[in-house]
């Protein structure tokens, strides 16, 4: 029943009178001749003013101004009269410009700095680039060229060049744009192919980058030749020559502002809902607010700010009582300004840290969004001594530098999933360091959508979840288990990250390169990075390689790993890419995550808050030792600007190992640097060293004594202990508080690399996908074990099960040949009163291999199941294994309804009510276990007659994977459809409900008597 995301997208609409719509190329009428286009002539005069250049054409006059050794531009105004639309709105004030010097060739004029020339010939007016040693950059294969309607820039496209950036592309951006065809310009369109947040920026791996200056919509075709145009008649280009992506995007937020540093707060997770006059969820007070932010603490779990006003119309009361109740939950209070920032001074005073502004500010063109960017983050600067923080839905060049750009309003799905993944990374090619979405959209989603999502939402720089709009609120508690402890569990993993993800960002501040990055920015010369192997994964740092799930499966297929060596987070196996792992096992607790060797990752342990750290709180560092490798500490104190004064403190940590195999491990944590409020002047540290075996000694300057297990381990002040069935082998080591003004060594005498002593020969497991058990009754799972590069011997698989369920060992006889594979059956009971849901286990094998003794674990997924159907069965009767449903759960034995659960009425047909039945909206999926002892599935089926005439769905019936029948297109007029499904050997039946012509509306679907006819 999707009537409240047409209305939102409705108002949107209306308040920005689609201006975009109206003006773009598709606004002509298809029989008007295409508009001429005049290509600049021959240069007909020259002057020389220091580091600016102007060239005539005739009429038409050029520019080129150098702002640094490789950065200029070019401005060309085709009536000889230059105009800047944009003033300083983007373009920041620059330093002095560099010495230059000019040559008369003859048939070009040289402009050169000490790095590069800039050619310009003259018979016609054409420019190419050249660095100092001779090498070509770009060259323009024609001159420049205008219409009425627009400037038109045309380059030759080298043979293997590729092209990224052009801002928030949804859908793409992470791989190369080569052969397409982007749009910048806002069209409010937030789904797969729009541009939300699009730069006029793009770069190229020939080593420069481009930046148009100005508000007008653009299109950039990377064809042969590469034509890039700006509907206007002018043209301006900030030009960046650059040593690879990184350089280019330094560069360029150089001109236009490097990335603002966010609030610690700002990096947490976000809540967003309307409280006071919400038409969806009836009347509430703005301090109803509190009993959410009650529900993040009850769960334990993450939250660091809520918007308390979010929705159309929506106002606020009580501000001030809101703020401090927020703040006493570890929160701080947001607002959405939907009707301007006339106000934004008395809301900070009373306690606003965040501002969301409206899509309806970007108005009638993209000065106006850049504006309310600035002044909103201004607003809270100027009035409160905390950093401006902001999110924008529509946005311009330069607004990296105030606020977080959101993609805005989508539907949660696996399409939703999958299409934004490619996105964030991408915008990060354009220098915007905050990109992000909501967490199952704030339309439609479920439980397990929801999880997805967040789970590598948590390894943005920033993300919130929205309530509201859909028919289920969208907190994180909301589902129940195991979908509460999953969400937990990935929440309280990026508070831990904090450390880590707060110095990338502080590093975004120097260079412009944000933390979430496509493959090819730090691969560039990997030939897959760039293409659609690696278009639905990330990096989170340098360290962090992400490959989100984005179907409803519990293995994801084609993770690609680049060059180096790659741990899997979770069991600790070792890859050499690159290389691409066909089938990933990744039940639902479980993001594909992989660590590079060699990554010194510092964490926060065992918080829900950033303000649970005290003076005495461990820094722990995750070491994953291979080489000699760093990590640089930034830290202040996380919420006010006395950072840019030089409050803020930087520590580094060195870690020296062999490259491969046996050898001493080193972690140096050199002396914190530099001074802010609340440093800590002495803090216990944590490491966990993931070697893969067992040290003789560990120093820290003398031995540290040896633990024997873990429970002596965490009762210990000082120690360490080996954990063999740890992720392959991990060093666990803690001290006792240590000035963070000197330095200090942990030395790991006898151990090894990540991996071990020979990586290659350790043991691979994996398990087959869809395996089922029943609660309470006796079974076996099975696990294959393939040995590395030697035999395995005296192999036992064991499974680490929940409580009360029982398993057994099972000892591999003999050996396991090199490189061969033996499918083991391991005994599993699960308990009798197990919930009927998809659970994860971990099979665990220890094993001889080369020498050692070893172990390997692999996360799997069990289903456990229902008893199978007796007899007659309604359906609506039975347990379901999983729902998903277009509004509202689906309804036993009741029509659809609204979005509660239980608020349907009597199921009614065509005149005809039914006591039992099934009341879904569409799109809907149950999904039945039957256990193959069922004939036949019966029931008649329609829209019910609470919608009173309309809506169109179609019915289907699936066995086992395949379509056993399909209902012809069904509306609210049509007759009761009469079912009768053979269902012969079935084990598991899904009842689908699919939506027939785009709308949703009304599409209230009855399964009425629906009933399975079983042995």
């Amino acid at each position: 029943m999707q009537s409240l995301a047409r209305m939102r997208v409705a108002v949107a609409a209306a308040l920005l009178g689609l201006f975009a719509v109206l003006m773009g190329p598709g606004g002509a009428h298809a029989d008007e001749a295409p508009p001429e286009s005049t290509t600049v002539g021959n240069v007909t005069g020259f002057r020389a003013d220091g580091a600016v250049y102007r060239l005539s054409a005739g009429q038409a006059e050029a520019r080129v101004g150098f702002v640094s050794e490789e950065t200029f531009r070019i401005e060309l105004a085709p009536d000889g009269r230059f105009t800047d639309p944009t003033g300083d709105d983007i373009v920041l004030p620059q330093g002095e410009p560099p010495r230059t010097r000019w040559k008369d060739r003859g048939d070009r004029y040289e402009l050169s700095t000490s790095e590069i020339t800039l050619r310009a010939y003259k018979k016609p007016l054409r420019f190419a680039l050249h660095r100092a040693d001779g090498s070509l950059v770009w060259s323009e294969a024609k001159g420049l060229s205008w219409t009425d309607e627009k400037t038109v820039q045309t380059l030759v496209r080298g043979a293997g060049e590729q092209f990224y950036g052009a801002g928030m592309q949804n859908g793409r951006g992470n791989t190369s744009h080569r052969g397409k065809t982007v749009q910048v310009a806002v069209d409010y369109n937030w789904d797969d192919g729009g541009h939300p947040n699009s730069v006029p920026f793009y770069l190229s791996s020939a080593g420069y980058g481009v930046f148009r200056n100005t508000y007008a919509p653009g299109s950039y075709a990377f064809t042969d030749p590469v034509t890039t145009s700006a509907e206007e008649q002018r043209f301006d280009a900030y030009y960046f020559a650059g040593d690879g992506a990184k350089d280019v995007i330094g560069q360029y937020t150089d001109l236009t502002g490097k990335p603002f540093l966010p609030p610690v707060y700002g990096m947490e997770i976000g809540d967003a809902d309307c409280y006071l006059h919400n038409a969806n969820r009836g009347e509430r007070r703005t301090l109803d607010s509190l009993k959410v932010a009650d529900g993040y603490v009850e769960n334990d779990m993450p939250n660091g700010w809520m918007l308390v006003n979010d929705g159309y119309g929506c106002g606020y009361e009580d501000l001030e009582k809101t703020a401090r109740g927020l703040n006493d939950r570890d929160m701080e209070l947001g607002l959405w300004t939907e009707d301007g920032i006339e106000n934004l001074a008395a809301q900070v005073k009373a306690g606003q840290r965040v501002a969301k502004l409206d899509v309806a500010w970007v108005g009638e063109g993209y000065k106006f969004a850049l504006d309310a960017c600035k002044d909103a983050y201004r607003g809270i600067e100027d009035n409160s001594d905390a950093r401006g923080f902001t999110w924008s839905p529509e946005s311009w060049a330069g607004a990296q530098r105030c606020g977080v750009q959101w993609s805005g309003d989508q539907s949660g799905s696996w399409e939703y999933i999958r299409w934004q993944i490619p996105t964030y990374a991408g915008a990060t090619m354009s220098g915007l360091a905050y990109t992000t979405g909501d967490v199952d959209g704030i339309f439609g989603g479920s439980a397990k959508t929801y999880t997805r999502d967040l789970q590598w939402k948590m390894f943005l720089g920033a993300t919130m979840t929205m309530d509201g709009w859909a028919a289920t609120d969208k907190q994180p508690f909301r589902h129940g288990e195991p979908y509460t402890s999953i969400n937990r569990d990935y929440l309280k993993l990026k508070e831990s990250l904090l450390p880590y993800q707060y110095s990338y960002a502080h590093e975004a501040t120097q260079t412009g390169v944000g933390m979430v990055r496509p493959l090819v920015l730090e691969y560039p010369d990997d030939p897959k990075a760039s293409t659609q192997a690696a278009k639905y994964e990330f990096l989170s740092g340098e360290h962090f390689l992400v490959a989100p799930v984005y179907r409803d499966a519990t293995e994801r297929e084609d993770v690609y790993l680049p060059e180096g060596t790659w741990i899997d987070y979770w069991s600790g196996r070792t890859y050499e890419g690159p290389t691409t792992i066909d089938t990933y096992g990744a039940p639902l607790d479980t993001l594909p995550l992989f660590v590079k060797a060699g990554a010194a990752v510092p964490m926060w342990p065992g918080i829900r808050s950033y303000r649970d750290r005290t003076a005495g709180s461990p820094l722990a560092w995750d070491v994953y030792p291979q080489g000699d490798t760093s990590f640089m500490l930034y830290e202040d104190d996380g919420v006010t600007r006395q950072h840019r004064d030089g409050a803020y403190a930087i520590q580094r940590a060195d870690v020296r190992a062999p490259e491969r195999g046996s050898g001493d491990v080193s972690v140096t944590i050199n002396e914190s640097r530099g001074s802010f409020t609340g440093k800590q002047t002495e803090r216990p540290y944590e490491f966990t060293v993931h070697t893969g075996s067992e040290p003789r000694k560990v120093k820290l300057g003398r031995t540290l004594p040896e633990l024997t297990s873990k429970s002596a381990y965490e009762e210990a002040r000082q120690g360490w202990w080996y954990d063999p069935d740890d992720r392959g082998g991990v060093v666990r080591v803690k001290t006792a508080p240590l000035s963070t003004a000197k330095k200090f060594t942990v030395k790991l005498l006898g151990t090894s690399a990540v991996g071990g002593t020979r990586a290659s020969a350790a043991a691979a497991l994996a398990a087959p996908a869809g395996q089922e058990a029943g609660a309470g009754t006796p079974g076996t799972v099975l696990v294959d074990v393939t040995a590395g590069s030697s035999a395995l011997t005296d192999t036992t698989v064991s499974l680490q099960v929940p409580e009360g369920w029982r398993t057994t060992a099972a000892k591999v006889p003999g050996h396991i040949p090199a490189g061969a594979t033996r499918r083991v059956e391991v005994a599993l009971t699960p308990a009798k009163d197990a919930d009927v849901r998809e659970t994860t286990l971990t099979a665990l094998a220890r094993y001889r291999a080369a020498g050692d003794a070893r172990t390997s674990q692999q996360r799997l997924a069990v289903s456990v199941l229902p008893p199978p159907p007796e007899g007659a069965a309604w359906a609506s009767d039975l347990v379901w294994l999983s729902e998903t449903n277009g509004y509202g759960p689906a309804e036993r034995d009741r029509s659809n309804g609204e979005s509660g659960a239980s608020d349907g009425r009597t199921l009614t047909l065509a005149g005809t009510t039914y006591e039992k039945g099934i009341g879904a909206h569409a799109d809907s999926d149950i999904a039945l276990h039957l256990g193959g002892r069922c004939t036949a599935f019966t029931a008649d089926v329609g829209i019910d007659d609470e919608i009173d005439g309309y809506g169109e769905v179609a019915f289907s019936v699936e066995g086992d994977g395949e379509v056993l029948w399909t209902s012809p297109r069904l509306t609210g007029a049509s007759a009761t459809l009469p079912v009768d499904v053979k269902l012969d050997g079935v084990r598991h039946v899904r009842l689908k409900v699919t939506d027939t012509n785009g709308s949703r509306t009304g599409d209230h679907a009855d399964w009425a008597a629906a009933k399975f006819h079983c042995a």
